[in-house]
């Protein structure tokens, strides 16, 4: 029904490693990003959002999750969904983020889509 993959973010250095699939779907070339890199290709409505819950992970040890849509650049949308930890965050710049990707083995259809068959 879905892939999943796990990720792992290093709050030194800014750095997420995140899996094979992930990078594939996310629209990157390499596994290893930056958070702006990451979410990017994130619908744009949900991707402020995104980026303030992994704001306040990086300064409290929370647990968090988030559900948006890849956006390709051909236009298809694949939902993802996010689960995630912070943790070791005792010392200043230091700590680590972990979680899981969730990609449904389905695609959303286009609003132009939608648009023409009414």
């Amino acid at each position: 029904f879905c892939v999943s993959e796990g990720w792992s973010g290093d709050l030194s250095n800014g750095l997420f490693r995140i899996g094979d699939n992930a990078a594939s779907l996310h629209g990157l070339q390499q596994r290893e990003c930056g958070l702006l890199n990451l979410v990017r290709c994130y619908d744009q409505a949900d991707r402020n959002h995104v980026l303030e819950l992994f704001e306040q992970a990086a300064t409290t040890s929370s647990s968090f999750c988030y559900s948006t849509t890849i956006v390709t650049l051909s236009g298809s949308k694949q939902p993802v969904f996010c689960v995630g930890e912070s943790s070791g965050l005792e010392q200043r710049y230091s700590g680590a983020l972990q979680g899981m990707f969730f990609f449904p083995r389905f695609q959303l259809e286009t609003r132009s889509y939608f648009a023409s068959r009414q």
